[in-house]
């Protein structure tokens, strides 16, 4: 696998979590999480750059679900096409905000909600980033204690699940720091 693998955990029927530092864009794994907001519009960080990358099929079937079905709701997770991107979709997750309450619990929600998709889907493999850690500024040791129980819980409670591999991909910094203490 690319990327350097800073820590990894194996669970029960051969299942991983890895935390590499890497460019989420180059995943080797079925799908990638994005870190969106609730009308999926993608105007910065990470959001951008899938969007960018993805091509305009992506926005377009983003703004179709959020005229049907209304903004997406905090915990809450849709698929869209990849476009451009080697993936076979790409899985929007709307974590929560600093000062929202109860972060932790919600930015859990969101997790198991992307890697529920996953798994209806028949996906092995899932990455994601840092959700709700950058502009939605919710503290790194939440987010670490979260991005840690969100995978255990759905390793837990769906042990034979076709996804096998959940990967959390960041860059060097604090949050990765946070994450390393938590799995430590």
């Amino acid at each position: 696998m690319p990327g350097k693998i800073v820590k990894q955990i194996e669970f029960e029927n051969g299942k991983k979590f890895e935390v590499v530092i890497y460019d989420l864009l180059y995943e080797p794994t079925d799908a990638i999480v994005n870190a969106a907001n609730s009308g999926l519009s993608h105007g910065g960080g990470v959001a951008a750059a899938i969007s960018k990358t993805a091509g305009p099929e992506l926005d377009d079937e983003g703004d179709r679900i959020v005229a049907e079905h209304g903004p997406v709701p905090v915990g809450g997770a849709v698929v869209t096409t990849a476009g451009n991107l080697p993936f076979k979709g790409v899985i929007h997750v709307v974590g929560p905000r600093k000062g929202e309450g109860d972060e932790e619990d919600k930015l859990i929600c969101a997790l198991r909600s992307a890697f529920d998709l996953a798994h209806e889907r028949g996906w092995k493999s899932v990455s994601f980033p840092g959700v709700s850690s950058g502009i939605f500024a919710v503290p790194h040791d939440i987010c670490a204690r979260a991005y840690m129980r969100a995978v255990k819980e759905f390793f837990r409670e769906l042990p034979d699940s076709s996804l096998s591999l959940i990967r959390l991909v960041l860059f060097e910094g604090p949050l990765l720091d946070e994450v390393v203490a938590v799995l430590d």
